[in-house]
C-alpha cells in the first residue's frame, strides 16, 4: 500500500513540474529597447530595427519588446531624466524586466547612473555604442557589451585613396553632448593627416548654412558625414532627411563610417557592419535570457567591415574603381550585359559560330564548285575545240575542193592576163573583167579560209550579240560542199526578225554544225528517198527563240532517246560519243536547253531553245 502512495506521489511531482515548466515556457521573455535619442535617428535606428529582426529569428521563447527613448540625451539636461527614471520605475515595478538592450552611448550611461534603483539585478546589453564611450569601470556582472570601434583616420585616409587631390574635408558635426565629443576625437585622431588636407567644422551653424556651404565648396574638397542631431540653433534633426538634402545640394562627395548611412548619398568605404553587430547583440541576449550571466560573455569590438562602395556616386564623381582597397564590394552597379545575359549570349555565341562555320564551309564548297566549273568549262572548252578539228578533218577533202576551184581560176585568168599583156595590142575591157574575176575568186577562197581558222579558233567563251540568221546561214554555206558531195541537201529557213541571243559566237555554231553533221550522217545512211537536213529558226515569244534541226534518216531508237547526251554514248562506227554532249554543254552555258524527238514522216528533230538577247 506505501508503494502505491510513493509512486502515485512521484507522478503527481512531475505532472506538476511540467505543469510549471508549461507555464514557464508560455510566459514571453520581457525585454526593453531603451534609444539615446528616439527610435528614427541614424544610425541606432537601424541598429535597433536590425537587433529586433534578430531577437525574433534567434529566440527560442516568445519575446515582449517594448521601446522607450532618453530624449534629454539630445541636450544634456541631467535634471530632467530623473523624471524619466522614475516613471521607468513606475512601468516596470510589477512586471520586471529579464533584459535591457541599451541602443548607443547615452542610453548606456543613464542605466549605469540608474542601476541601482531601477534595474539592480536586471541583465544589460549595451551595443550599438563606440569603445571609447563605454565606462568600462562602471559595469557589473549584469553587463555585457557589444561595443564597435570607429577608426576615423582610416575613413579620412580612404577619402585620400580614391580622390587623392582632395585639400580640405568638411566634417558634418552638430552641438548635443555626443557629437562635441566626437569632434574632438575625430580633430585628435587625424592630426597625422594634418600636412595633407585641412578640416573644416559645421558644429557653429545652422543646417540651413551648412546646405549653403556644402554647395559652394572649393575645388578638391570632400565632406564627411559625422552627425547631424542638433544644429547650432538647436533644431533637432531625425531620420534621413538631413543627409538625403545634404545630397541634393553638395558640390563635393560624401563620406561616413557607419553603413546606415550607405545607399543615401554617400560614397562609401571601411564602414561599421549593422548587420554584424546586430547579430552579435542579439545572440548575447538570447544566451543571458537562457541563463548565462551576463558579465561573462565576453565579445570582440565590432570593426570596419570590407570596404564597400555606392557605384552611382563613384560614377558622379569620377572616381575609377583601380583606385578603390583591394577586395572592396561595388554595390547599385546596373549589372553588364554579360552578367544579365551570360547563358544566352554563349547560346547566341555557339549558334552564331556554327553558323559560322556553316557558312565558311559553304563558302569553300561553292569556291571549290565554281573552281571545278571553272576546270569543266575548260575541258569543255578543250573538248569543244577538239570537236571542231575532228570536224575540220572530216571535211579537209571538201574544203580542199572548194579552194581548189577559187585557185585553179585565179591561176587560169592569171596566165590568160599574162598572155593578152604580151600582145601587141591588148584588150584593156577583157583585161578587167579577168581581173574582176581574179578578185572574186579571191575574196571565195578567203571567206574558205576564215571560216576554216573560226573553227579552228581556241578562245575563252566571250558573250556578245549573235544575230543567229547570219550565224547559222555561215554554218549552212560552210557545209553546203560537204552536203553535196554527200548527195545531201540542205535547207536553212531563217527568221525574218533577225532573233539575237547572248552568248559565244563560235560555240553556238559548233553546236549547229555538230547537229547538222549528224543529220548529213544519219541521211547518208538511208539507202532511198531524197536526203535532207532542214534548219529552222523560230520565235517562241518575246523572251526565248527555236532553232530546229531535222533530218530524213531513219530516227533514233525509242530506248536511246534519253541516252543520245550521254558522254561517250554514239550510235556511229567510229564515233567517240561526244559532239552532243558538247552541244548540250554549250546550249546548258548559254541558258538553254536542247532535246531530241522522231518525226512522225521519220528522221529525227533536234531542238535548241536559247533566251533572246535583251534590248538596249
Amino acid at each position: 500500500m506505501r508503494s502505491i502512495c510513493s509512486t502515485a506521489s512521484i507522478i503527481f511531482c512531475l505532472i506538476v513540474c511540467f505543469a510549471c515548466q508549461a507555464a514557464l515556457a508560455a510566459e514571453p521573455k520581457r525585454v526593453m529597447v531603451l534609444h539615446s535619442f528616439g527610435r528614427d535617428f541614424k544610425p541606432w535606428s537601424e541598429y535597433a530595427k536590425t537587433i529586433r529582426t534578430e531577437l525574433d529569428r534567434q529566440s527560442p521563447w516568445p519575446l515582449d519588446i517594448t521601446d522607450h527613448s532618453l530624449v534629454t540625451a539630445r541636450s544634456g539636461d541631467e535634471n530632467s531624466e530623473v523624471l524619466f527614471a522614475e516613471y521607468l520605475r513606475a512601468l516596470f515595478a510589477k512586471h520586471p524586466l529579464d533584459l535591457i538592450v541599451s541602443i548607443g552611448a547615452p542610453a548606456a550611461a543613464f542605466v549605469q547612473r540608474h542601476r541601482q534603483q531601477l534595474f539592480a539585478t536586471t541583465p544589460m546589453v549595451f551595443t550599438a555604442v563606440e569603445q571609447r564611450r563605454v565606462q568600462y569601470s562602471s559595469l557589473t556582472a549584469n553587463d555585457a557589451v557589444v561595443a564597435v570601434g570607429i577608426n576615423y583616420l582610416a575613413a579620412i585616409e580612404n577619402i585620400l585613396r580614391v580622390l587623392p587631390d582632395t585639400k580640405n574635408v568638411t566634417v558634418i558635426v552638430g552641438t548635443s553632448p555626443i557629437e562635441k565629443f566626437w569632434l574632438e576625437e575625430i580633430g585628435r585622431e587625424v592630426k597625422p593627416l594634418a600636412n595633407r588636407i585641412a578640416l573644416t567644422w559645421t558644429n557653429d551653424l545652422s543646417f540651413e548654412d551648412i546646405l549653403k556651404r556644402a554647395a559652394a565648396l572649393p575645388p578638391r574638397s570632400a565632406i564627411f558625414w559625422e552627425l547631424m542631431l542638433v544644429d547650432a540653433t538647436g533644431v533637432v534633426h531625425e531620420g534621413e532627411t538631413p543627409l538625403t538634402r545634404l545630397h541634393a545640394v553638395a558640390n563635393a562627395p560624401i563620406f561616413s563610417y557607419d553603413e546606415s548611412f550607405f545607399g543615401r548619398g554617400i560614397v562609401g568605404g571601411p564602414l561599421l557592419s549593422v548587420l554584424e553587430g546586430s547579430r552579435q547583440t542579439a545572440a548575447v541576449a538570447v544566451r543571458i535570457l537562457g541563463g548565462e550571466k551576463a558579465g561573462d560573455i565576453q565579445v570582440p569590438v565590432v570593426q570596419f567591415a570590407t570596404p564597400k562602395f555606392d557605384w552611382r556616386e563613384m560614377q558622379r564623381w569620377g572616381i575609377a574603381g583601380s583606385r578603390l582597397p583591394p577586395g572592396s564590394e561595388i554595390h547599385f552597379r546596373d549589372p553588364t550585359i554579360w552578367e544579365q545575359y551570360r547563358w544566352q549570349i554563349v547560346a547566341i555565341a555557339v549558334v552564331i559560330l556554327f553558323q559560322t562555320m556553316s557558312i565558311l564551309q559553304l563558302l569553300y564548297e561553292h569556291r571549290q564548285r565554281r573552281m571545278a566549273e571553272v576546270q569543266a568549262r575548260q575541258r569543255m572548252l578543250e573538248l569543244a575545240h577538239m570537236s571542231r578539228n575532228a570536224t575540220a578533218g572530216e571535211l579537209s577533202a571538201s574544203i580542199a575542193h572548194e579552194l581548189n576551184q577559187p585557185l585553179g581560176a585565179i591561176l587560169s585568168n592569171a596566165e590568160t592576163v599574162e598572155a593578152m599583156l604580151n600582145s601587141p595590142s591588148p584588150n584593156l575591157d577583157e583585161i578587167k573583167e579577168i581581173v574582176a574575176d581574179i578578185t572574186r575568186d579571191d575574196q571565195r577562197a578567203s571567206e574558205v579560209i576564215l571560216r576554216l581558222r573560226r573553227l579552228h579558233t581556241k578562245s575563252v567563251v566571250e558573250a556578245q550579240d549573235i544575230d543567229l540568221n547570219e550565224a547559222i546561214g555561215e554554218v549552212f554555206e560552210f557545209l553546203s560542199i560537204p552536203a553535196a558531195e554527200r548527195h545531201v541537201t540542205l535547207d536553212s529557213r531563217l527568221a525574218p526578225q533577225g532573233p539575237r541571243v547572248k552568248g559565244d559566237r563560235i560555240q553556238v555554231q559548233q553546236v549547229i554544225m555538230n547537229l547538222v553533221m549528224n543529220g548529213m550522217e544519219a541521211d547518208v545512211g538511208c539507202a532511198d528517198g531524197e536526203r535532207k537536213v532542214t534548219g529552222r529558226i523560230t520565235l517562241l515569244n518575246n523572251a526565248s527563240v527555236e532553232i530546229s534541226v531535222a533530218d530524213s534518216g531513219p530516227g533514233i531508237p525509242l530506248d536511246k532517246l534519253t541516252q543520245v547526251f550521254e558522254p561517250f554514248f554514239t550510235t556511229k562506227e567510229h564515233g567517240m560519243g561526244m559532239g552532243l554532249s558538247i552541244s548540250r554543254t554549250i546550249v546548258q552555258a548559254h541558258g538553254g536547253k536542247i532535246w531530241v524527238e522522231n518525226q512522225s514522216g521519220g528522221g529525227a528533230i533536234f531542238r535548241v531553245k536559247l533566251p533572246l538577247a535583251k534590248a538596249h
